[in-house]
């Protein structure tokens, strides 16, 4: 290409200015600001101002801070903000780990401050973080969502917001009090909360913002559309989530992205007190109905419970594994009802109303597919409507928190939920639309109503005394038997099974049972399976049993006969006596963990674990599912919670109370009258003429057996005691409450009865105690003791002599030391008598403290009362409490220890001699009552006291 040289010469006469663009000086907020916003504002603003040092004001840059002068207009390379983002200073801005300026960015900020680092034109103590650089989107098609909702007192007016706007549908027959304006516009951004005033019906609050901006709760006047005042500007940084009235609409609690919670008087706009205690956005916020507490839910993935009054945090409640959403009390304030990411609703009941106090779980169920994004409760706390990002509502029973109904498939996610009255509730949804949603109050009871056609239990038939010996046949046919019935037999060929055929009436209640292995010296090679079917062989149903929780072995796996450390994951969602479905094999927990470095003790607590509904022991791996399950009743139609439901049949291979190790036993209740089979077969499938068994048919007679630890006697030191155990051997489930009693004993000693092996457990614990002048026994004085155990068993006292404690003495040497419990102050109501703690007080949920002092004497070592089981005799769901992994102890150099006592929620009233035993030497007892208040606040009369 050819250049024109005229053109050339006129370039060279008269530059490039001639085409060059005009410079334009640095612009403050438009240049500038951007880039300390992007990295400079997060560490150094008025909140967090690390260095002392912040960038939010032009003139908070002016003055710089610790680490020297920020700008030095004209000369950049000596202005102390170019040094940090520049690398010339020991610890440069922003840190290594974070997203750094570029060449030309830097090269900007050096031509502002070369050009005289000039502030805003308006005022210079404007806040860069109080305006955003956004692009502009054109708002998408379709109706806008429904991003809250609100229902007027009366039920006349409701309220829906969607992006920044407020509209109100408004009943005919509304009166005075119904808004003069039919909708508020132009409100900041995405409006997530609305509330009508409970003391005002003509005010209405907004909680809203921008995010990354400000948060901003607006109170409106409905009469005229008119603002009325703002709350959390300056205070709140982000987007609000909620902005919830007191119920006496005199305080208003705001919270929001920026992980704060603010309570304002009303009618001041004053800030009250400020909670900056989660970790995580706080999504809800709800009062008690007596105005006292206020709960939070938050990303952190906890529920927390705040005193009103002063700020106080009483409990976090942190068995959730995922955000939470939704969060509500129960109209009469007795439960804290909570939903969010992990996909499950649970129910605390509420005690801690005055101090910190743990607010035990009541129920964990797993609800639905995805995340819980909203709840509604009915006005009498009667029920229960969830919604979720799986596009169902469902409808829950309260206080059971049973799923009584559910409406699938959703056009979009339910973002808003209403109750409008006892039948009804309203839904909105994301796409905009919304629909009214009516059941039927009759759900629960209609729900357990049997089917047409259900077998109902009649009482059982007369049954033969005679127990009827027979042997097996070799015919292929079932064997008729009459029952009672022992039948001996072979598997003589692998595969066979032998079968017999008997009658029974509905509700009869037999016990089949094989000896087999158990049998000694002679053991057969059988591995017994038993089971009952019916008359044409098929599968009878014993039980279902509904998941509601799902879990899995988080440490280590498990034998088959192992009791401790069951680390299962989301152990925090269980309670005790809840049943655990581990792969077939169904166990009940029976201790709690105490904490994540140990696990659930399953029943009964000591020895082997103790199967449930026939199921057997199994061996379980690491990482195996299970979960927690409910029985439910053969006519009632499980719930669709996305958890699998385990059908279990009338079918057994080893004894599930591990008595008659691995021969079978199964428990049979005749579901109606007719004609059933039992039918025996070795669980592997072999067989052979050695596996031989003896197969006894027999009527369930519930009984119990006692066992002593201490035949050998007790020798005890004069003012001190000696501990003995008794222990239960339960017969054909019986599950009673069994009354011990020490008689006999030598002059001047003393025992803790009566002691009670309460309903379901195994086990007793008491203390032979010597007075401090008493005298030595003699050969016909210390045998002359014996234990006598008591149970009503089908409406008759059972009365059984078990057998003497043994020789009795009194050691002559003193006791090494001495321990005793104290009261510590007021806690536990103490009841003290002549300087001793004889008795304290607990109510269900609650946890009391007391001391456990020593006199050491010559004795320096430390002194162990142990770990779990450092509470002897204590009601089943009680505890010592806050022993950590070393257990309570009093260490070398100390001479008391406070501990505590808990309470689960659920325990009944009871009164048991309770002690502590330090390194073998037990304290002297003292009784702990358990309380329970009736519906009216009266207490419970407290069983099993004399």
């Amino acid at each position: 290409m050819k250049v024109n040289s005229w053109f050339v010469a006129f370039m060279a006469m008269s530059g490039t200015s001639l085409f060059a663009a005009e410079v334009v000086p640095v612009d403050y907020h438009g240049d500038v600001a951007p880039l300390l916003r992007q990295y400079c504002a997060g560490c150094h603003n008025d909140v967090d101002f690390e260095g002392d040092f912040s960038v939010e004001r032009y003139i908070d840059i002016e003055e710089g801070g610790s680490k020297g002068v920020m700008l030095r207009p004209g000369d950049p390379e000596d202005s102390q903000l170019i040094k940090l983002l520049t690398g010339g200073t020991k610890e440069p801005m922003p840190p290594e780990d974070e997203p750094q300026p570029n060449a030309d960015e830097i090269a900007l900020l050096k031509r502002w401050i070369k050009e005289g680092a000039h502030g805003p034109a308006e005022a210079d103590d404007v806040s860069i973080l109080s305006m955003l650089d956004v692009p502009k989107w054109a708002p998408a098609a379709g109706q806008k969502a429904v991003t809250a909702m609100a229902i007027s007192a009366d039920g006349k007016v409701r309220a829906e917001a969607r992006f920044g706007q407020v509209s109100f549908s408004v009943a005919s027959d509304a009166g005075a009090d119904s808004p003069g304006v039919l909708q508020l516009e132009q409100l900041p951004g995405k409006i997530n909360a609305l509330h009508f005033s409970p003391s005002n019906p003509q005010q209405l609050v907004t909680a809203s913002g921008v995010t990354g901006l400000n948060g901003i709760a607006t109170l409106w006047d409905l009469r005229n559309g008119k603002m009325i005042r703002e709350f959390g500007k300056g205070y709140h940084r982000d987007l609000l989530y909620d902005a919830e009235f007191s119920p006496d609409g005199k305080i208003l609690a705001t919270a929001g992205y920026d992980t704060k919670i603010g309570m304002w008087d009303v009618a001041s706009g004053e800030l009250l007190r400020s909670i900056e205690v989660h970790t995580g956005a706080v999504f809800d916020l709800a009062f008690s109905p007596d105005g006292t507490l206020l709960v939070s839910a938050s990303a952190d993935e906890t529920a927390k419970v705040w005193r009103v009054s002063d700020g106080e945090r009483l409990d976090t409640l942190h068995q959730p594994e995922g955000e939470q959403f939704a969060v509500t009390f129960s109209p009469d304030g007795r439960f804290i009802i909570a939903g969010g990411a992990d996909n499950v609703i649970r129910m605390w009941r509420v005690v801690s109303i005055e101090k910190p106090r743990i607010n035990p779980l009541i129920h964990a169920r797993f609800a639905h597919e995805d995340a819980v994004v909203a709840l509604a409760i009915s006005a009498d706390g009667k029920w229960l409507a969830s919604s979720s990002d799986d596009h169902t509502v469902k409808l829950w029973a309260l206080p059971r928190l049973e799923e009584v109904q559910a409406w699938e498939k959703q056009p979009d996610v339910v973002s808003v939920l209403q109750l409008t009255g006892p039948q009804e509730f309203v839904a909105a949804r994301m796409d905009g639309s919304g629909q009214f949603f009516r059941f039927d109050p009759k759900l629960l009871a209609a729900k357990a109503k049997p089917k047409a056609g259900a077998a109902v239990a009649t009482s059982a038939g007369a049954v033969s005394s005679e127990m009827q010996e027979l042997k097996a046949d070799e015919k292929t046919e079932p064997q008729p038997v009459k029952l009672p019935a022992k039948i001996s037999g072979v598997i003589g060929a692998p595969g066979d099974t032998d079968d017999f055929r008997f009658s029974a009436k509905a509700g009869q209640e037999w016990v089949l049972e094989v000896a087999a292995a158990s049998v000694k010296p002679e053991a057969s090679m059988l591995d017994s399976k038993i089971e009952v079917l019916t008359a044409e062989g098929e599968l009878i149903e014993r039980v279902r049993l509904q998941a509601v929780r799902e879990s899995w072995f988080t440490f280590r796996g498990k034998d088959s006969e192992q009791v401790t450390d069951f680390r299962i994951h989301n152990y925090l969602d269980m309670e005790l006596n809840e049943f655990l479905y581990c792969n077939g094999e169904v166990v009940k927990l029976w201790l709690d963990p105490r904490g994540a470095d140990s696990g659930f003790t399953v029943y009964p607590g000591i020895g082997t674990r103790k199967n449930y509904f026939g199921s057997s022991g199994l061996a379980h791996a690491l990482g195996e599912p299970c979960y927690v399950v409910e029985p439910i009743p053969n006519e009632v139609e499980p719930a669709q919670n996305g958890l699998p439901v385990y059908t279990i049949y009338y079918e057994n291979d080893d004894d599930p109370d591990r008595v008659l190790g691995s021969d079978s036993k199964l428990d049979f209740v005749a579901p109606e009258d007719g004609d059933y089979i039992a039918r025996i077969s070795d669980v592997r499938g072999f067989g052979g003429e050695k596996f031989t068994y003896a197969l006894t048919v027999r009527q369930s007679n519930p009984d119990f057996k006692i066992a002593y630890n201490g035949e050998k006697g007790l020798t005890i030191a004069a003012g001190s005691g000696k501990e003995f155990i008794v222990d239960s051997n339960r017969v054909d489930d019986f599950e009673g409450e069994i009354r011990i009693d020490v008689e006999g004993l030598p002059p001047g000693f003393k025992a803790t009865t009566p002691l009670f092996i309460e309903k379901n457990q195994i086990r007793a614990m008491g203390a032979i105690y010597a007075n401090a002048d008493a005298a030595s026994t003699t050969e016909a004085n210390m045998a002359t003791s014996k234990l006598i155990a008591t149970a009503m068993i089908d409406g008759k006292k059972i009365r059984r002599e078990v057998g003497t404690l043994g020789p009795i003495k009194l050691d002559a040497n003193p006791a090494k030391f001495k321990v005793e419990i104290f009261a510590d102050g007021e806690a536990g109501r103490p009841k003290i008598v002549d300087g001793r703690l004889t008795e304290l007080t607990i109510h269900p949920g609650e946890t009391i403290t007391a001391i456990v002092r020593s006199e050491r004497g010559e004795f320096k070592d430390r002194i162990q009362f142990g770990n779990e089981d450092s509470g002897r005799n204590l009601a089943h769901g009680l505890r010592i409490d806050n022993i950590g992994l070393s257990g309570l102890m009093i260490p070398e150099d100390q001479t008391e220890r406070k501990f505590f006592i808990s309470a689960k929620d659920w325990v009944a009233g009871s009164s048991r001699w309770f002690f502590l035993r330090g390194t073998g030497i037990p304290t002297p007892p003292i009784k702990v009552n358990v309380v329970r208040p009736t519906e009216d606040g009266k207490k419970v009369a407290v069983s099993g006291e004399e």
